[in-house]
């Protein structure tokens, strides 16, 4: 029998998972998502065809992402039908300077991924709990970190840069870029239904909860909103996106201020006496 290919997308509060044959065509087996890792949570596996195969509640108490990741394994593992699982592949946010493209994944990897977590420490955490879990359970099952800051890794060097002194970018602080495992999904895809469009200059946006557009020149990253961090850009469901002001401005230790109660002038009376 035929061995078959994981793929997991750990949020932070999310796991999104499928499995699909492996071999050339890829053909998917099933999808399923378990959400609401430390509310309530709940997992739901989808057949191809968008049949329920299975649907599984847990309570909230100690169940984490590894709890997470075991259950999705439990579960993939039944739903197989017995066959092997080949390799399992992650979506991973930050690969930092050092990955430009999809990685084979051992300890030394593992290491250096959890050394940038504080430069997306709402996503690396959890992106690498998955990978740490099943590295625990199934040492000798490949796994492959595919990053969503490699497609931007192209992007000419001016273009990664902030007007800093040469010492913040040594030390890392540059453009990195996200959401580039979507861009290079569309990019593709475009490529293959319109590639005359492809071939010229294209504004993809990622519109979602967190938000992003970038600038693409046949099929290359030439810029994009977000920078060294996933705050930066457009607004988003809960990131205010780039801002002007700086953080030690009185309007933002004070707050905003009535236009009503300006220093020096009288308060401004309203309605009837």
């Amino acid at each position: 029998m035929d061995g078959a290919i994981a793929v997991l997308n750990a949020g932070s509060s999310s796991l999104k998972f499928a499995l699909f044959e492996a071999g050339p065509e890829s053909r998917p087996l099933f999808r399923g998502l378990l959400e609401q890792i430390g509310v309530a949570p709940h997992l739901c596996v989808k057949g191809a065809g968008g049949q329920v195969l299975a649907e599984e509640h847990w309570p909230a108490e100690g169940f984490d992402h590894r709890a997470a990741t075991r259950e999705v394994l439990r579960t993939a593992i039944e739903l197989a039908e017995g066959r092997p699982i080949a390799a399992v592949g992650h979506r991973v946010v930050m690969g930092g300077e050092r990955y430009s493209a999809p990685v084979l994944i051992d300890r030394e990897v593992l290491d250096t991924l959890a050394r940038l977590a504080p430069l997306v420490p709402l996503h690396q955490p959890h992106n690498l709990a998955p990978i740490e879990t099943i590295l625990e359970a199934a040492p000798r099952v490949p796994q492959v970190a595919c990053f969503d800051t490699a497609f931007h890794r192209g992007q000419p060097p001016i273009a990664q840069l902030f007007g800093l002194p040469r010492r913040f970018t040594e030390a890392g602080v540059r453009r990195y870029g996200f959401h580039g495992l979507s861009y290079e999904y569309v990019s593709g895809r475009l490529a293959e239904l319109a590639p005359d469009l492809a071939a010229g200059r294209v504004i993809v946006a990622h519109l979602g909860n967190g938000a992003s557009l970038c600038a693409i020149l046949a099929g290359r990253s030439m810029a994009t909103t977000m920078g060294f961090s996933s705050l930066d850009g457009l607004i988003m469901g809960t990131r205010c996106g780039r801002r002007g002001w700086r953080r030690g401005s009185p309007r933002c230790r004070d707050g905003p201020r009535s236009p009503a109660r300006r220093p020096g002038r009288a308060p401004v009376r309203r309605g009837g006496r």
